[in-house]
Formats: structure tokens, C-alpha cells, sequence
């Protein structure tokens, strides 16, 4: 049996036992400890800035833990938002132990997976608030409060806020809201340079070698071209540029000297992945390309409003058709999460012409 087999069946246990308990019978208004349980990607992770400002800013002086995956962990070194950083897998044979400093908080959020909020209940938290509409329907069984997600197209990070209740100002993300990770030094480039980072979840997210060739030659004439990818993505570096003629960072880097990498860049262009939240956290001039992705749902937004963030694609690509968002139907939402096997080509990735790039570079 999987460790994260043996997790779900302990948390159903410990759930069924805290239900017998007496339930609040409203959210209270002033929480002294407040859990924010999620076990999202990095992008996800770092789009949850919007929720802990509001948080911080609706409840001052409260103790705020948020879980993070132990490769994303790191990031939250610096305490953004004076948070509490908890690791949390389900693969860890320890997860409920890892979770025990968490135990007993007055207020959980879950932005995710409604699975979780049996994994709260299984904590004795004292109210529970989730998004309805999770599926199937036994996921929303143990959340206090359920929140519909809104009725016309918003930004992932800005409804992730609305968990925490209603906003008591505008708020807006600063630099200084989430300081830079501790990092080991490594050997970054010369200033000026740009970051290409070309690697992505999926096949279906990349785009053109040749492209990517031509956008090198036309940044180098103003920044040292810089190429990046994930740990085993080295293959699309050489692909682009077989003989190695710009610097590499194959990913050899860890999540911090990332950060580090793209916060020393002049420009960051960069595929729909985790990578190009990094820029906004940074405020790094970052061109994002996206293909099967949401602009209106990873993009900017109202909290990064402000920063040097730009969205490159083709609105209302006939094949980027589907509603899903966290295995709930959204009506506004236009995403695709076909599988290779479903798409062979990815044509909306192709449909971003050289120029579409290019121009958003210059804006």
C-alpha cells in the first residue's frame, strides 16, 4: 500500500472521529491560528500571495500556516506575509505528523483540492471554507462554508483571496511582500542578460525551436541570451541550440537560484509554467506564452496589475474549450488539458507567431 494510500485511510479515520464533535455554528471573526492546506504546484503556490496578503491585512496579528510541496518549501524562507511555512505531501509516510503543529487552528482554507478538507476536519479545525462544486460531491462534505467561484472571468490568485473574506482595502503586490529565498551562490551571468526559459509540463506547451533560435538572435544584440529549463529538459536546450552558443542552465539550478536567476534578469520570456510566477514575485519584465492556459486566469490579474507582466496568445482558440478548473466545472473558463495521446500538435502553441513575441517585448 502507497504512503498516500495509508494517508487518505488515516485522515478518513481521524475526520469521522473529529465530526462527532460539535460543530461551530459560524465562522468566527477575529482567528487566532488560521491554516492555509493546499498541496499545489509551484505556480499555484506562489499564486496563493494574493490570499495570504488578505489575510495578513484582514488579521494582523494572527499566527497564518500555510503547507507547501518540500520542493517549494524553500521559497517561503523569507516569511512572506509573516507566515508560518509547513511541508505537506501525501507521499510522506509522516504527513498527519508533519501536520501537527497545525492541529486545532480556529480557521482552514482550502484553495485547491476539496480532498483536503478531510485532511482539516481530520485536524480539528474549526470551520472550514473551500469552493463548492468539487467533484465527486463527497469532497465538499466536510467543509463549514462553501464559496462559488465567480461568474465572469478572474484571475486564479485574485479568487483564491476571496477565502479569506471580503477585501478591507485594494491591495497590491510590493516587492517587499515576499522576501528572495536564501540560496547557494552560483554562477549567474553578466548583466544585462535575458532568460529563456523554454521547458514546460507538457509537450503541448512548447514552442517552435526554430523560433526560439530566432528570438535569441534578435535579444542578443541588447542582453546575454541565457537559456533554462526543468531537470530533465536538457534535450529541448540542444535542440535550439546545438552548438551551445548562448549560456545554459539545463536545469542545474534549484527553486532559490531560480529565483535569483530570474529576479537579476532584465527580461524573462518564458512558457505557462511555475517559472513565469517567479517574474511576477520578482517584478521581472516577463513575457509569458501561453497555448492551452487561461491569460484571464494565470495572468496578471488585479493584484499584479502593476507589475512588468505580459501575456502573449491567441484569444478564443477554437480547441481551448474546456471549463475544467480543479475538477470543478467553471462557466467562464477556457483551458486545455488534453493529453498528448488526445493532441498531437500543439496548434494554439503555434499559432504565437515570432512577432507576437517580439512586439510584447517591446511593451
Amino acid at each position: 500500500m502507497s504512503a498516500r494510500t495509508l494517508n487518505r485511510i488515516r485522515v478518513l479515520g481521524r475526520a469521522a472521529l473529529a465530526s462527532v464533535r460539535p460543530a461551530p455554528h459560524a465562522r468566527t471573526e477575529n482567528p487566532r491560528r488560521i491554516l492555509v492546506l493546499h498541496e499545489l504546484l509551484l505556480g499555484d503556490t506562489l499564486m496563493l500571495a494574493p490570499l495570504l496578503a488578505r489575510l495578513r491585512t484582514r488579521h494582523p496579528g494572527a499566527e497564518i500556516t500555510v503547507t507547501a510541496r518540500p520542493e517549494v518549501l524553500p521559497l517561503f524562507s523569507g516569511r512572506p506575509y509573516g507566515v508560518i511555512p509547513l511541508q505537506f505531501s501525501e507521499r510522506d509516510p509522516d504527513a498527519l505528523q508533519t501536520l501537527e503543529a497545525a492541529k486545532g487552528v480556529d480557521l482552514a482554507l482550502i484553495p485547491g483540492e476539496n480532498r483536503y478538507t478531510l485532511t482539516a476536519r481530520a485536524l480539528g479545525a474549526g470551520w472550514i471554507v473551500a469552493f463548492g462544486g468539487a467533484r465527486p460531491g463527497w469532497k465538499n462534505w466536510a467543509a463549514d462554508e462553501l464559496m462559488g467561484f465567480p461568474a465572469r472571468a478572474a484571475n486564479l490568485g485574485d479568487i483564491f483571496a476571496e477565502l479569506a473574506g471580503p477585501a478591507p482595502a485594494e491591495l497590491r503586490y510590493r516587492r517587499e511582500d515576499w522576501p528572495a529565498p536564501a540560496y547557494r551562490p552560483f554562477a549567474a551571468p553578466a548583466q544585462p542578460y535575458a532568460v529563456l526559459h523554454v521547458g514546460a509540463s507538457t509537450p503541448l506547451k512548447y514552442w517552435d525551436s526554430e523560433r526560439w533560435w530566432a528570438l535569441a538572435e534578435r535579444l542578443a544584440g541588447k542582453y546575454r541570451v541565457v537559456w533554462s529549463c526543468g531537470p530533465r529538459e536538457s534535450a529541448l536546450v540542444r535542440k535550439i541550440d546545438p552548438q551551445g552558443l548562448f549560456a545554459s542552465y539545463p536545469g542545474n539550478l534549484d527553486l532559490q537560484q531560480l529565483w535569483h536567476l530570474v529576479a537579476g534578469s532584465s527580461l524573462l520570456v518564458t512558457l505557462d509554467t511555475g517559472i513565469a510566477h517567479l517574474g511576477k514575485l520578482t517584478l521581472t519584465r516577463t513575457v509569458c506564452l501561453l497555448g492551452p492556459g487561461s491569460a484571464a486566469l494565470t495572468g496578471r490579474g488585479e493584484f499584479w496589475r502593476e507589475a512588468p507582466f505580459t501575456e502573449v496568445t491567441v484569444a478564443d482558440f477554437p480547441c481551448r474549450d474546456q471549463r475544467i478548473v480543479f475538477g470543478r466545472e467553471v462557466a467562464w473558463a477556457r483551458v486545455c488539458r488534453r493529453s498528448l495521446a488526445e493532441c498531437r500538435q500543439p496548434r494554439c502553441m503555434e499559432a504565437i507567431a515570432l512577432e507576437d513575441v517580439v512586439r510584447a517585448i517591446g511593451q
